[in-house]
């Protein structure tokens, strides 16, 4: 089947945020989790760096992430300020997903291009993952918890890597969302002349 403008568009257009709370506990085929993968790594990239590193987590392993999430809470939280209901939230949200996967950068070692740029490329990688869920009808959601922005130490990652959030997933059986966007007119100055 050709892809068409329609299709994409339509694509494009549906895509929306699909938080764990609203996960069922289907798992997801690990041929759609590589399909994923694999189109993140199409993303475009200046100079070919592919920044993109990805840390996938499931089964147990959700569990760890999970207790990593409510200990950094938990350890960061100012006294007056900590809430027994984000710890078990910090916990929790892990568990709900059938899978997360760390969105983590790798700088291109010799600096040929502004930090920016990387962290655009690695974007596109996600909005690639995320379309591709959406085809596939998998719920996710990109979350940048300060917890994961310093999990450096818990993920293992390497000099010049960095964490740039987690991607959430899991289907779900929610209705079909409508999008909200102001119309592009309001958002557009165009240059003729």
């Amino acid at each position: 089947m050709p892809i068409t403008p329609e299709l994409v568009s339509e694509l494009i257009r549906s895509r929306r945020s699909i938080f764990p709370k609203t996960y069922n506990n289907k798992h997801i085929p690990k041929a759609i989790l590589e399909e994923m993968l694999e189109n993140a790594n199409w993303a475009p990239t200046h100079r070919l760096t592919e920044p993109w590193r990805f840390k996938v987590f499931g089964g147990a392993a959700l569990e760890r992430l999970g207790d990593y999430l409510g200990e950094y809470y938990k350890n960061n939280t100012p006294p007056d300020e900590f809430s027994e209901a984000k710890f078990a939230k910090s916990k929790e949200i892990p568990k709900r997903s059938a899978c997360v996967v760390a969105i983590c950068m790798k700088r291109d070692p010799e600096a040929r291009l502004p930090e920016w740029e990387e962290v655009a490329a690695v974007a596109c990688a996600v909005q690639n993952m995320w379309l591709t869920c959406t085809a596939h009808g998998i719920g996710s959601y990109w979350s940048t918890p300060t917890a994961a922005l310093e999990a450096d130490v818990f993920l293992g990652l390497e000099e010049g890597e960095r964490c740039l959030g987690l991607f959430y997933m899991g289907y779900h059986d929610l209705p079909e969302l409508p999008g909200k966007r102001s119309p592009i007119a309001e958002k557009t100055t165009w240059i003729l002349e």
